[in-house]
């Protein structure tokens, strides 16, 4: 019985899809819930697995096409085995379509040797010279002439259509896509175009957006975290054999900023239309760069969590952002935002605000600086926090003790035990 692979509904206010990459070809055995393909929408990816064991026998719709919920972009054929592929057509008609079949049928082949074979009023003998001239198959070609049969054109014109890209995971295709696939001589002067990713537009898009629509202004402080370096020095073993994850800065982090969000609500508060929403939760995203580009994965309910639970959901969310396996409802919602540009290296900079959230916080790296402490010179390890904050909600006043609320907390770790 043959299966029509459709699009899946998709996510709530998403449209389309762009097809990332089959990853299977027509002819392959497939299993039950083995992933056929990755559609790439503007905030996640989605898998389309095989309802039944048998055969792929046809591919629609090439990678890098866009689609819609419902679209029919191949066909599995229940409880088939595996066949030879006989015909591929790799460039995409005007619709889009590529139509690959898994096993030829006896027409088929009949109709191949027609097109290879004939005169085509005397043509034949040119068409096959031109074939074998540019390393084509007749099989890979439709053709224009009586009763299907080649011409020149079909070839010339196939030969010189950009050829569809080819199945690949997606973090990988959209890796290739972001940077040449090899660096030029030097002293060259080679440029490469390359379609931007769904993912990146949307990325592109959204910046734009909390520029044009929020009145962003950044405030900074400085922590010295000899304090928390002491205590993961201290607590790294046992906290690791305990909870099977390690202890890292970012849930000190988390916990000073959720400590620092319950006195100044506005911070955790966003506005909509003409009214401001002061959220009773505290749902903060933390920020994940992928080769797919940055994401901002959501701790549900972070007040909640303890350190552990904080330091494994951040871990999970970061695999599964790597992997491209992050759900709407990993990416929907938060309150506030969280992003650590010192992963890279970054010793300040200015987070861009994640809407419609009212506040991100920027971590930077962690640096042995002479800071004063009680009178004298010391060597500390300091860090520059910024606050990047909508205006037209939190005023310079709020902005400004928030991040000092963090930078105590921070500096003295009891407080986080104690909730001061």
């Amino acid at each position: 019985m043959s299966i029509q692979i459709k699009v899946p509904n998709l996510p709530e206010s998403v449209t389309e899809a762009t097809i990332a990459g089959w990853h299977f070809k027509a002819g392959d055995a497939v299993k039950r819930e083995q992933n056929l393909v990755d559609l790439e929408t503007d905030k996640v990816v989605l898998e389309v697995p095989a309802t039944a064991d048998g055969v792929l026998t046809e591919v629609r719709i090439a990678p890098g096409t866009t689609v819609k919920a419902g679209d029919i972009i191949g066909v599995l054929e229940e409880g088939a085995a595996a066949a030879p592929v006989a015909k591929v057509k790799d460039s995409a008609p005007a619709g889009g379509d590529v139509v690959v079949g898994a096993a030829a049928k006896p027409e088929q082949k009949s109709a191949d040797k027609s097109a290879a074979e004939s005169d085509d009023d005397g043509q034949s003998p040119a068409v096959r010279k031109l074939l074998a001239e540019l390393g084509l198959s007749a099989a890979q070609i439709t053709g224009t002439g009586k009763g299907g049969r080649l011409t020149k054109e079909d070839v010339q014109a196939f030969a010189d259509k950009p050829k569809a890209a080819p199945a690949a995971a997606p973090a990988k295709a959209e890796a290739a896509a972001a940077k040449p696939a090899a660096k030029p001589a030097a002293g060259s002067r080679e440029e490469q175009r390359v379609p931007m990713t769904r993912i990146r537009a949307r990325i592109a898009e959204r910046l734009v957006e909390a520029q044009a629509t929020a009145a962003m202004l950044t405030t900074f402080n400085e922590v010295d975290l000899k304090a928390v370096s002491e205590i993961r020095a201290k607590f790294k073993e046992p906290f690791e054999k305990a909870n099977g994850v390690k202890l890292g800065f970012m849930s000190f982090f988390v916990k000073a900023s959720i400590e620092s969000l319950k006195k100044y609500p506005a911070v955790n508060a966003s506005i909509d239309g003409s009214d401001v929403v002061y959220h009773g939760y505290y749902d903060v995203g933390v920020a994940v760069s992928t080769e797919r580009g940055l994401v901002v994965p959501i701790l549900r309910d972070a007040d909640a969590l303890s350190f552990a639970e904080i330091e494994k959901t951040i871990g999970e969310l970061g695999a599964k952002a790597r992997n491209g396996k992050l759900t709407m409802d990993d990416l929907t919602g938060g309150t506030f935002s969280i992003t650590n540009g010192g992963t890279f290296g970054s010793m300040m900079s200015t987070p861009i605000l994640n809407p419609p959230q009212a506040a991100i916080l920027g971590m930077h790296g962690i640096f042995d600086r002479p800071v004063v402490v009680g009178g004298e010179i010391v060597i500390r390890p300091m860090m520059y926090l910024a606050l990047t904050y909508d205006h037209r909600l939190i005023d310079g006043r709020e902005a400004v003790l928030f991040l000092r609320s963090i930078k105590e907390a921070l500096e003295d770790p009891s407080r986080l035990l104690l909730q001061l």
